[in-house]
């Protein structure tokens, strides 16, 4: 599965960004969609995820309540809104395939958001 992030810019405080990430190739494949970031110096870090065929949805408790994951199966597309959005969410992210292996194994380029103070 080859995964296409977009969406990512330069915010405000308190503003809101709607990323999306597209994927091709293998896509029956698909389990679950999630999206991940990592910030400057610090590890990598779970965002919020979504059950492909489910819509089971996931969030990381330092977003939640910010966050709204979505998907478009026939565009195979996930997308995440963010709202609310705060400095220390500046951070590369990135979507993530989770397929039958169970692992996240299929991952985007990643989209930068920067959010100003």
């Amino acid at each position: 599965v080859q995964l296409q992030a977009s969406g990512g810019g330069l915010v405000q405080a308190g503003g809101s960004l709607r990323l999306s990430c597209a994927a091709s190739g293998r896509t029956s494949s698909i389990n679950v969609m999630g999206w991940f970031r990592q910030a400057p110096g610090k590890e990598r870090e779970f965002v919020a995820a979504i059950g492909w065929r489910s819509g089971i949805v996931s969030y990381a408790d330092s977003m939640k309540g910010r966050l709204t994951i979505s998907r478009n199966n026939a565009k195979n597309t996930v997308y995440l809104q963010m709202n609310s959005l705060k400095p220390e969410d500046t951070a590369v992210y990135y979507c993530a395939v989770q397929g039958v292996t169970g692992r996240y194994d299929s991952w985007g380029q990643g989209t930068q958001v920067t959010v100003s103070s």
